[in-house]
C-alpha cells in the first residue's frame, strides 16, 4: 500500500512539475497578500528517465529577432523543450505577453519597477540569485507579497552544464528555493538557466525538481549599466519586437528599462496585448 501511495504522489509531482553586469541578465492583478502555493520542491528521482545517459553538451539560448513576430526555433530544439517542460514562448494564438526580469544585484531600480507593475496591475517574474536573496530581502518579500513570481537563477550563477556533479547542480537550485521558501513561505516554480546555457541533462534535472525552465523570445543588450542609451531606445527596442506569446527578458539594473516600462505597458495594452503570469503558460 505504501508503495502505491508513493507512486501516486510521484506521478502528481512529476506532472506539476555574468561579471555582476552579466548576472542581471502572477496573477493578472497583483494582490496585497501572497497566494497559497505548493510546498518547497524536494528531490525526487526520475524513474522514467536515465539522467546519466542524457546529453550534457552545452547549448546557448540565442535567437534571431524578427520584428513583431516570434523568432524561429528549429523543430529539434522545440521537441527537447517540450520533453522537459521548458518554454521560450507562450500562447501564440492570443495577444499575451509575459514580463520577466533577471536580478543578480540591485542597482536601485527594482522598487520603481515594482511601483509601475503595481500601478498598472501587471504581473511579472523576477529571477534572482543567491546573493540577491541575501542582500535584498525586503524587495524579494515585496515581490512575493504583491503577487509576482520569484524564479530560480541558481545560487552562484554558474553555467549549469559545467557543474558535472548532479548533486552539486541540484544544490545550486534547491538551496535557493529553500532559502526563498524560508523567507516568504512561497515556492519557486520557474528556473532560468544562467547565461542561457543548458543541456538535456540540466533541463531534466530542473524538471526533476518540479520547476519549469524559462527561456525567452525577446531580449536585448540592456544589462550593461555603462551602456544605457535612453528610455526612448528601450521603448522602441521592446515595441518593435513584441509578438503574440512573447516572453520578455529584461534586466532590472537598466535605467532605460525602468524609465520606459510604464509607457511600454500602456502602449502594449493599447495595441490589444494583455500581460499574464508565467503560471498561465499553456
Amino acid at each position: 500500500m505504501k508503495k502505491m501511495l508513493f507512486a501516486l504522489l510521484f506521478c502528481v509531482l512529476l506532472c506539476c512539475g555574468c561579471t555582476p553586469q552579466q548576472i542581471q541578465q502572477n496573477l493578472s492583478e497583483p494582490q496585497n497578500s501572497a497566494p497559497a502555493q505548493t510546498p518547497v520542491p524536494t528531490l525526487m528521482p526520475l524513474t522514467t528517465l536515465d539522467i546519466a545517459g542524457l546529453d550534457n553538451k552545452t547549448y546557448g539560448w540565442g535567437l534571431k529577432k524578427v520584428k513583431n513576430a516570434a523568432p524561429e526555433v528549429p523543430s529539434s530544439i522545440m521537441t527537447t523543450l517540450k520533453q522537459f517542460d521548458a518554454y521560450y514562448l507562450g500562447d501564440t494564438s492570443a495577444k499575451v505577453l509575459y514580463l520577466t526580469f533577471d536580478e543578480g544585484y540591485e542597482n536601485g531600480y527594482t522598487g520603481k519597477i515594482l511601483d509601475v507593475l503595481r500601478d498598472n496591475q501587471v504581473p511579472a517574474c523576477f529571477f534572482i540569485t543567491g546573493p540577491y536573496l541575501k542582500t535584498e530581502q525586503a524587495l524579494v518579500r515585496r515581490m512575493a507579497a504583491e503577487g509576482h513570481d520569484v524564479g530560480n537563477h541558481t545560487v552562484n550563477h554558474p553555467s549549469m552544464p559545467s557543474v558535472s556533479d548532479n548533486a552539486k547542480l541540484k544544490q545550486e537550485m534547491t538551496q535557493l528555493s529553500e532559502d526563498y521558501y524560508n523567507l516568504t513561505g512561497q515556492t519557486m516554480l520557474f528556473m532560468r538557466p544562467p547565461k542561457g546555457e543548458y543541456s538535456e541533462r540540466t533541463l531534466a534535472l530542473t524538471r526533476e525538481l518540479g520547476m519549469k525552465t524559462i527561456f525567452w523570445s525577446f531580449a536585448y543588450k540592456d544589462w550593461d549599466t555603462n551602456f544605457q542609451r535612453g528610455s526612448d531606445f528601450a521603448y522602441k527596442e521592446v515595441m518593435d519586437y513584441i509578438h503574440n506569446g512573447c516572453i520578455l527578458l529584461l534586466h532590472a539594473v537598466s535605467k532605460d528599462n525602468t524609465e520606459a516600462l510604464d509607457r511600454i505597458i500602456k502602449d502594449a495594452q493599447a495595441q490589444g496585448y494583455t500581460f499574464q503570469s508565467l503560471r498561465d503558460l499553456p
